[in-house]
């Protein structure tokens, strides 16, 4: 069983590796729908495996001057203390397994769905708050250099509490809304804004999990030495297909598993 759990990482983390996002929206259903785990132990499993994995990506980008510190630290301010809330939510309301599995699959396959049409309307996202930064005339906005604090610790809030709930929402969608609020910040800034601050998040979450007894560790050590030489693997592949390819394909399989678990 733990080959099974090893090729499982590797291809979540080829996926990752290829497209840049992916991570919580596959790991927890094919952790779920294909190897059976409780829901709950799905997402606690898949937070600390996702704070892990983000490590290196996050350093690399410190070391190239990529991450926008500020931003970082608003969206972990509205972020991380909403994740302790619901962890605490989650606590009083100490909920039998199939009760809490009732709740957080229909969440889940929201969650991936609204992912998908994250990717496939990014373009679009991204072009809209563009005219609407020229509409307002906000040289500063337009430039992608000046926080926006409360947009931006709002989005915190409703990520931290995704993201604790499901391990979904820290990654496509998290960009996707920083693309509107900040439609002039590179891509490289944009990416390494969203891998900064999801490990912070992942972490409080997943260690709010570990308190819930909702992390299989065996399988945790199985799918990171899985997933970490794939990841590098999966890079090579984005180099040889185009980026609208995959992300229509990523977003198709997405669909199909929130499908599947609406109907579960």
């Amino acid at each position: 069983m733990l080959l099974e759990y090893i090729v499982g990482g590797a291809v979540v983390g080829a996926v990752v590796g290829a497209t840049g996002v992916g991570g919580g929206s596959l790991m927890t259903p094919l952790l779920t729908l294909v190897f059976g785990l409780p829901v709950q132990v799905a997402v606690g499993t898949d937070l600390l495996f996702a704070s892990i994995t983000k490590f290196s990506g996050a350093l690399t980008h410190w070391r190239r001057g990529n991450v926008h510190w500020a931003l970082t630290g608003w969206l972990a301010l509205g972020s991380v203390p909403s994740a302790l809330v619901t962890i605490a939510a989650l606590r009083a309301w100490h909920p039998e397994a199939g009760q809490l599995a009732a709740f957080v699959r229909p969440a889940l396959a929201a969650a991936l769905l609204l992912t998908a049409a994250s990717l496939l309307l990014r373009p679009w996202i991204q072009g809209l708050g563009k005219r609407f930064a020229q509409a307002k005339h906000d040289a500063a906005h337009e430039l992608g250099t000046q926080v926006r604090p409360l947009p931006t610790v709002a989005l915190g809030v409703v990520i931290g509490a995704m993201v604790t709930l499901t391990s979904v929402g820290a990654g496509v969608i998290g960009v996707v809304a920083l693309l509107f609020l900040y439609p002039a910040l590179s891509a490289k800034r944009l990416v390494a804004v969203d891998i900064a601050h999801a490990i912070p998040l992942t972490l409080v979450a997943g260690l709010g999990h570990v308190a819930l007894g909702s992390v299989n560790w065996t399988v945790l050590g199985a799918l990171l030495l899985g997933s970490v030489p794939a990841i590098a693997l999966g890079a090579l592949l984005a180099d040889r297909m185009p980026e609208k390819v995959l992300r229509v394909l990523l977003a198709t399989m997405l669909t199909l598993i929130g499908a599947r678990l609406v109907v579960i």
